[in-house]
């Protein structure tokens, strides 16, 4: 068994859990648009004059009456965050686990090289997420088909591939720290993403922290940007330098390390 499938199957049962939670809470925010969309007038209006709230979380630029304005609010938070924690934690176990778990001195004989295992511990993260986004993205559009609503299809797309660059990027930090450590730290995978979440925020409240817009992905995998047609080149190549920095020094660091029995 190669070291990538090992970790499909050690991760599947995760994956199952968090998509079906994901994918489950989109489906049914999407079911409950029709019940409420005859009061989305009201409340759009409501949040549009809420200020630095309604700017933080782009309530103010977002028809949350549309079927799209809707789902970008509702649907995209859940996805973001959720799969942000989710690919970050499994990044972050990916290499510090062998230690953690004692598991190194009996992977490290094998007649494979240390970068091999490392490549191929990335490679299944990429899959993990992949897969991740593909079942949540069938459960949003399946539920939008179901209640007969209709969608920007082209800008749904590009929002959900934001969300998946978005998340590998964070998990391409987490194997890169994962790298450092001698065991798991779930804790720190799930600060770091958070932590650029709530950058997110600050440069919607504070136009003079703009230059944040390079750091943090949920910039450009941001509803209110993405719909709007925003320029985002910029922040979405600093976002893939930044995971592959991160993913690249995993790589390197682990050829190196001392690995603990």
């Amino acid at each position: 068994m190669t070291v990538l499938q090992k970790e499909l199957r050690a991760n599947a049962a995760a994956l199952l859990l968090w998509t079906a939670v994901i994918g489950g809470l989109m489906a049914l925010c999407v079911a409950m648009f029709p019940s409420m969309s005859d009061s989305m007038g009201d409340v759009s209006a409501l949040f549009a004059g809420m200020g630095d709230f309604s700017a933080a979380f782009g309530l103010d630029s977002l028809e949350f009456g549309t079927i799209m304005g809707f789902y970008g609010t509702e649907c995209g938070n859940i996805l973001g965050l959720g799969g942000a924690f989710f690919t970050a934690m499994a990044a972050m176990g990916l290499l510090a686990g062998e230690e953690g778990g004692h598991t190194a001195e009996f992977l490290l004989t094998h007649p494979i090289r240390r970068t091999r295992v490392a490549a191929e511990k990335l490679a299944a993260l990429a899959v993990l997420a992949a897969a991740l986004n593909a079942a949540c993205f069938a459960c949003g559009a399946l539920g939008i088909l179901a209640i007969g609503e209709t969608a920007d299809w082209g800008s749904l797309l590009r929002y959900h591939g934001a969300l998946l660059l978005m998340q590998l990027e964070t998990g391409g930090l987490c194997f890169g720290v994962s790298s450092l450590l001698r065991r798991s730290s779930y804790g720190l995978a799930m600060g770091l993403a958070a932590g650029m979440y709530f950058l997110g925020l600050m440069i919607n409240l504070d136009a003079g922290m703009d230059g944040l817009r390079f750091i943090t992905p949920y910039y450009y995998a941001d509803a209110a940007r993405i719909f709007a047609g925003k320029p985002l080149a910029g922040p979405i190549l600093s976002g893939c330098a930044l995971g592959v920095l991160g993913a690249g020094f995993g790589l390197w660091r682990y050829g190196r390390k001392d690995i603990a029995a």
